[in-house]
């Protein structure tokens, strides 16, 4: 796991994380860690793979609509392109 060094943190901002860690039974670090997790990841975000997938079940996708691509897809392989 990655490591990371918070430098210049105001005594005011590490005292409210403190107690805000002890109101939550953990660890500064442990909130700390909760808070970023938190702020980067939102539950709101939206997943790509749901989102296509909720996309598929609206439109009535199944799959037998996608042996059709399985069997209509060209079998060789790609050129690599050529510089000459």
């Amino acid at each position: 796991m990655a490591m990371l060094t918070v430098r210049n943190l105001p005594d005011d901002v590490h005292r409210a994380l403190r107690v805000q860690a002890a109101l939550h039974g953990r660890s500064t670090e442990a909130e700390v860690r909760e808070i970023l997790a938190i702020a980067v990841k939102p539950e709101s975000r939206v997943r790509l793979g749901e989102a296509l997938s909720a996309l598929g079940r609206k439109v009535g996708l199944t799959n037998e609509d996608f042996e059709v691509f399985q069997q209509a897809r060209d079998k060789m392989p790609a050129e690599p392109m050529r510089f000459e």
